[in-house]
């Protein structure tokens, strides 16, 4: 006769419970949508929750909304996990400071306010409340976005967001009376606002379109200028809006010292043209410095006619060029700082140049000064991401950021004369980073290629294969996954889960090879990348499927829905956000043309509409398989991921899984696709990932700290 222990009969009765939770699904109509690719035809029953104007989609998001916070209501640590994540996020929380005119200003936040504030002093002065987003609105969800200061710092243009919405507004002020301007311009999106001199300041927008906002497409974007006191309907059209060539990204920006514009015309997230015009000299016209698309090329510096250019054109893992802007072509370029076999991130300030390079993801820097010789390698506080070392060239003082995993942001100062580093800021955080450990190891994917990840946990974890383990992705547009601190991920440690975070191919982690290597018809070399990452830690012991848990927003919230259809047994939860789902139509919605370069379209050729449809998560949800338990993520005002990617995934997961695993979504309202949530949104949100994760693991109780 076997004895049960009292701690095993609880769990038995709870797991019990969890299985005996029937979810009643809203019911989700179909229509009769049929697409035609190649002469294939592809059926698209929730073709109608593309419309998020109407009241019907409207209806069915409440509908949905009720049905997942019945569920999550009946998870017994959902409470006790919003309160941890209140308690740990409680704490201040201070940016870098930086000079503009007579103050220096910095942002900061007391520990929960929703949004920064931003404050000013000047030199042996108090600090003063500057510019607080937090009255913007009562619930928070009008957001700060970009800060550009005039020149001499008189004048402050700032940009806001109301509901989490790409389209911005941005509104001028004076810096010393703290009056604003009759200068707001509306309906801007994307792009950077950058002065001139003191008299107005450069922007990008696209037209407003004739249908939703939110989700119809914006793809001929439009450099404008505004000089101060003018309306905006006598904006000035600087480059774009040509019939003949559309541009979907601009982005302009003006040298330090007022010489330059420079216009950056794209049409993908990767790969641009790039234009210069001397601004010193009357009706002067713009002369092109590259005609192509084929690198990702930047101006990052000029001293008088002299331009110091980042590029990777013929240099995957980028350098530094120099070339004089009376003849800057490709020809005329000098190797300043030449590639090495890491990949180059460059920033200037008080005088130098800094090489940040990713070693295996890890940050190391180098100083340079303006002839090319290295001055010192930067010694920094430890393995992890710094950021910063960017400043105005009459800067004394910089500033840099060090984090990683287990360790809170905190801030250095660093003089570039002297090289001396001190700590400048530390958080005062109830979390224990002596506690933890990261490791980094390397494993092989499907095709033998290696790929790093770090794993975080607490220390003298028992490699037991019971641990709650979340592997987190994303795999995509150049972006590189490199250790940071997050308060989310140290409240789930605490209950002695794991984080795990490959570096999949996709990302820029190793270059532009790297990144190529996980594009188009290669797409699904991220996804086998992710799933050897999950087998790597099922196979040492870190965990099982039963306690694995596979996450990711946005390309990530993508790379979640391909895997949970390819590979349904190998992870117990799946928790895809802001996903990128339907790939036969993304590139109709907003500005989703623009990432071709990553994923290709259905109208490029037949290969790559059956590549894409082969793996496109809401047209491979299959009848008759039992799918993770799943929790889909998105917010109503998302456009830059439409939320329809999300409602359709769910609508196809609802119609056909198999099995008691649930299948939910959770829509926040007044949300976009993430930047400017209000922090009560935010610990709200992950209390219900969280809690959803170990609810679903058979999760007991929980060891929170008090």
């Amino acid at each position: 006769m076997i004895k049960l222990t009292n701690s095993f009969f609880i769990l038995l009765i709870f797991v019990s419970c969890k299985k005996d939770i029937i979810v009643n699904y809203p019911k989700t109509k179909t229509v009769n949508v049929t697409d035609t690719y190649f002469d294939v035809e592809v059926k698209d029953p929730y073709r109608w929750l593309e419309n998020d104007r109407s009241t019907e989609t409207e209806d069915w998001v409440k509908a949905q909304n009720e049905t997942t916070n019945t569920y999550l209501n009946k998870i017994p640590y959902r409470e006790a996990l919003k309160e941890r994540l209140k308690n740990l996020w409680n704490y201040e929380k201070v940016s870098a400071p930086f000079t503009e005119g007579n103050y220096t200003y910095f942002s900061k936040n007391d520990g929960l306010q929703n949004q920064d504030v931003i404050y000013r002093k000047k030199e042996h002065e108090n600090a003063e409340v500057f510019l607080d987003p937090n009255n913007f609105s009562k619930d928070g969800t009008v957001s700060l976005g970009a800060l550009s200061f005039s020149k001499d710092g008189s004048i402050l243009a700032y940009s806001i967001s109301e509901g989490g919405s790409d389209w911005r507004k941005i509104i001028v002020m004076s810096t010393e009376t703290k009056t604003v301007l009759e200068d707001t311009i509306n309906d801007v999106k994307f792009g950077t606002i950058s002065w001139y001199k003191n008299e107005g300041f450069y922007y990008s927008s696209y037209d407003k379109p004739k249908g939703s906002e939110l989700s119809s497409k914006t793809d001929q974007h439009k450099v404008y200028y505004h000089k101060l006191g003018t309306p905006q309907k006598e904006d000035t059209l600087i480059f774009g809006g040509t019939p003949e060539e559309k541009h979907r990204y601009i982005y302009a920006q003006v040298t330090e010292d007022n010489r330059f514009l420079i216009i950056s015309p794209r049409n993908s997230t990767s790969g641009n043209k790039l234009l210069i015009k001397d601004l010193s000299v009357p009706k002067s016209h713009f002369i092109s410095i590259l005609d192509h698309t084929d690198s990702d090329t930047q101006i990052i510096e000029n001293v008088e006619t002299k331009l110091y250019i980042v590029t990777n054109l013929n240099a995957p893992n980028r350098k530094i060029v120099t070339v004089d802007a009376s003849n800057p072509t490709v020809e005329n370029w000098v190797d300043f700082i030449p590639e090495t076999k890491y990949v180059l991130s460059p920033s200037t300030g008080g005088g130098f140049f800094f090489a940040n390079y990713m070693v295996d993801a890890i940050s190391k820097v180098k100083q340079f000064d303006y002839q090319g010789n290295l001055v010192e390698d930067i010694e920094l506080p430890g393995l992890g991401s710094v950021g910063g070392f960017s400043g105005k060239a009459k800067d004394t003082t910089l500033y840099y950021s060090f984090t990683n995993y287990n360790t809170p942001t905190s801030i250095y100062k660093f003089l570039p004369k002297t090289g001396e580093t001190s700590l400048y800021w530390q958080p005062k955080i109830a979390f224990n980073s002596n506690e933890y450990e990261s490791h980094q190891v390397f494993y092989n994917s499907k095709d033998g290629t290696k790929i790093p990840m770090m794993i975080t946990h607490k220390k003298g974890l028992e490699l037991n294969s019971k641990n709650p383990t979340i592997l987190y992705g994303y795999g995509g547009f150049n972006i590189s996954l490199t250790p940071t601190f997050s308060i989310t991920n140290a409240v789930w440690m605490e209950q002695g889960g794991i984080l795990a975070v490959p570096n999949l191919r996709g990302g820029g982690e190793y270059g532009r090879a790297w990144h190529d290597a996980g594009t188009k018809l290669k797409k699904q070399n991220v996804f086998d990348d992710f799933i050897a990452a999950a087998e790597f830690l099922i196979e040492n012991k870190y965990t099982t499927s039963d306690y694995l848990a596979i996450r990711g927003g946005s390309n990530g919230g993508l790379l979640v829905g391909a895997v949970m259809t390819q590979r349904p047994e190998l992870a117990k939860v799946a928790l895809p956000a802001v996903g990128v789902l339907d790939m036969l139509r993304y590139h109709t919605f907003t500005a989703g043309a623009g990432w071709a370069y990553d994923y290709g379209t259905a109208e490029d050729s037949k290969e790559m509409f059956e590549y894409l449809k082969n793996y496109s998560p809401v047209h491979n949800v299959k009848k008759g398989i039992e799918y993770p338990a799943t929790l889909i993520t998105t917010g109503d005002h998302d456009d830059r991921v439409v939320p329809a990617h999300s409602f359709k995934f769910a609508a196809e997961l609802q119609s056909k899984q198999t099995g008691s695993n649930p299948t939910l979504i959770r829509i926040e309202t007044d949300a976009g696709h993430g930047a400017g949530t209000p922090v009560n949104k935010i610990i709200d949100q992950y209390a219900d990932i969280f809690g959803f994760t170990l609810f679903n693991m058979g999760v007991n109780t929980l060891p929170i700290q008090k």
